[in-house]
């Protein structure tokens, strides 16, 4: 394709799973093993997308970088073996590392159980002309918590404030802060990679047969698969209540890696074309000066 029809072809990709709204949203309605209509056939052309892809993707930062004003954050969710490592490492390969700021978020601990749940995410946002990636995040906040209160003891929030009432509390700010982050230059595209209950335990037997991958699998894992339902019903829950148009969810299948790959790369595409960004052009006084170091060079010769 060439380089024009490939970008519409990406961005039309990322489209299909685009929730910017969570009216009537259903996560059962959302088929982790779609591919959008690309047959096994497909994969081969899939996979040459997602190489010229990343090739535009690193045009597309150099440019971000260039021009230093706008910043994005990619929020990638999903439960154990979904693929997120895989994700950052094939779709963010091309990118120069100096412009991409990859943070992984597990439980908190020390200091970040002193601060609110948004605090130690705010620490690590892109600074401009930078991609931010957050392998798990703020998002954990609604998610693990509910599936395990006990954890809420560790944060010591005071106990009048522990109503009923705490997730659409937590709802509301995680809106308010994303919408602050729109109104300051860093756009957010959040992805929930899709992953099937039997496809996460293909992963796990794989992991567990395969010697070269032993190190991936933890009994833990096993453990929280218990709470598999659990967390699908609290991801319908956080997606409808967090889904807005200048933040959306991306609900992305993740039973075929190659797809899941290709889509997120249509995210991040879709994202930075949304900024129509170019590289920045100098006035004529910049001009001039850059003409008088050219002359400064030459005279060097």
């Amino acid at each position: 394709m060439e380089r024009k029809e490939l970008v519409g072809y990406l961005r039309q990709i990322a489209d299909r799973f685009r929730v910017t709204s969570g009216r009537g949203f259903k996560l059962e309605d959302h088929d982790p093993a779609d591919t959008a209509g690309l047959t096994r056939e497909s994969k081969a052309e899939a996979r040459e997308a997602l190489k010229e892809g990343v090739k535009i993707l690193a045009e597309m930062q150099a440019m971000l970088w260039a021009h230093d004003h706008w910043a994005l954050l990619l929020v990638l969710q999903a439960l154990d073996a979904s693929g997120k490592d895989g994700v950052i490492k094939h779709v963010m390969s091309g990118i120069n590392p100096q412009g991409c700021e990859i943070h992984s978020f597990k439980a908190p601990v020390g200091e970040e159980l002193e601060h609110d749940f948004l605090w130690r995410c705010q620490r690590r946002l892109p600074s401009r002309g930078a991609i931010g990636i957050f392998n798990r995040s703020y998002y954990e906040e609604t998610l693990v918590v509910r599936v395990h209160p006990e954890l809420l003891e560790k944060q010591r929030i005071p106990a009048r404030l522990l109503g009923d009432d705490l997730w659409q509390t937590r709802f509301r700010d995680i809106c308010a802060f994303e919408q602050h982050l729109a109104a300051n230059g860093t756009i957010t595209r959040k992805c929930f990679l899709h992953l099937s209950k039997d496809e996460q335990r293909k992963r796990f037997l794989e992991r567990i047969d395969d010697p070269a991958k032993n190190w991936k699998f933890s009994e833990a894992d096993v453990t929280e698969r218990g709470y598999f339902d659990d967390y699908m019903t609290f991801y319908q829950d956080t997606i409808s209540a967090t889904a807005t148009k200048q933040a959306p969810w991306f609900v992305i299948p993740a039973d075929k890696k190659w797809f899941t790959r290709l889509v997120v790369a249509g995210v991040v595409v879709d994202a930075l074309a949304s900024l129509d960004l170019e590289y920045p052009e100098l006035d004529q006084a910049g001009l001039q000066r850059l003409a008088e170091a050219r002359a400064r060079l030459i005279g060097e010769g």
